[in-house]
């Protein structure tokens, strides 16, 4: 049966679905820039029969171009209401072949109660965030816990508590920033080995403040990318936390997540601006390290290429895109050109 699912897999990797800043009503390659055409990958991943991944809520990929999925294993519930805090006993890590989409590992069960934000730094270590337990992870790509952070389903202000955190982002020194979070309203910045540096952000929508620090990232120069989800923006700060510049944007939408590549774009998801719009708006955006939006890629859908929810977004060392839904529970990748 598996061998039937990759051949068919393989079939479907023919027929690609070319999606681009054209595509998109209100959009034209003049308003885009550059025509930035990309292409889903049908059929990638491979999951065994029977088997779907729930919410998808993170996903990262590591030096060896596997793909890292953090996923709620059948739990229903977003970051804003109450929590389940009983963990979830199946695996919630599923490690992809990046190339191929078969799954590689899974791990995780009975960790976790709400997974949300995974990343994974320069030695491959995997880091994720629990916003029903509060806390923030350091693992090692096959499972083990190396640090945790916060008081395990107590929620807090201070330099040793979380309230609902959503991303970690890692520097090649090893330090690390979190957002933090759905509650709380700022970004903290903690040396390697887990101790606290200083913090920065209130509630509000000047420069500097948060309304929803959903996502977070570096680039090679160490500057720091903050999806502040409810200010449709991504803030950008330098490594001690000031404010250097603002993206918002019509083609970025309500930013939930952002990654870098090592050319020096950026990749927003655009979330939409409500879960219960019907029809909705979903999509995702490339765009330059000025901030200048390259292309904006997919639309509201459960078809290939779209998404209900794009929550979180990864980007491989060939260029490959990977987005996960969360309300879609799935992930898909995006290759530039025809697919392959």
């Amino acid at each position: 049966m598996m061998k039937q699912r990759v051949f068919g897999a393989a079939v479907l990797a023919l027929m690609s679905l070319a999606i681009s800043a054209a595509d998109l009503p209100g959009t034209s390659k003049a308003d885009s820039g550059q025509a930035h055409g990309y292409s889903v990958v049908h059929g990638w991943p491979i999951l065994p029969d029977g088997e779907v991944l729930g919410a998808v809520s993170g996903v990262g990929v590591d030096s060896h171009g596997r793909v890292f999925v953090f996923h709620r294993s059948g739990r229903a519930s977003s970051g804003l209401g109450e929590l389940d805090l009983t963990p979830i006993m199946r695996p919630t890590v599923t490690v992809f072949d990046g190339h191929s989409g078969v799954v590689l590992a899974r791990w995780g069960a009975g960790l976790f109660s709400m997974p949300h934000g995974l990343s994974i730094d320069d030695h491959d270590n995997v880091w994720l965030t629990d916003l029903g337990l509060q806390q923030v992870y350091k693992f090692s790509p096959d499972g083990h816990v190396l640090l945790t952070l916060g008081e395990r389903g107590v929620a807090g202000n201070d330099a040793g508590h979380f309230n609902r955190p959503t991303a970690v982002a890692v520097s090649a020194d090893g330090s690390f920033y979190v957002s933090d979070g759905y509650r709380n309203t700022r970004v903290l910045k903690f040396a390697a080995d887990g101790q606290f540096l200083f913090q920065w952000g209130t509630k509000g929508s000047g420069p500097g403040q948060f309304d929803l620090p959903h996502g977070v990232a570096l680039d090679a120069a160490g500057n720091v990318y903050v999806a502040d989800r409810g200010n449709a923006r991504v803030q950008i700060f330098d490594s001690a936390g000031h404010f250097s510049r603002q993206w918002a944007d019509k083609q970025l939408g309500r930013p939930y997540a952002v990654a870098l590549d090592r050319r020096g774009n950026a990749y927003v998801v655009d979330g939409g601006d409500s879960a219960d719009a019907q029809p909705g708006r979903s999509a995702w955006a490339v765009v330059r390290v000025d901030g200048t939006p390259l292309a904006k890629i997919g639309r509201f859908g459960n078809y290939d290429g779209q998404f209900e929810i794009a929550h979180s977004i990864a980007v491989d060392a060939e260029g490959s895109v990977y987005v996960g839904d969360v309300t879609g529970g799935r992930v898909q990748k995006f290759v530039r050109g025809e697919s392959r």
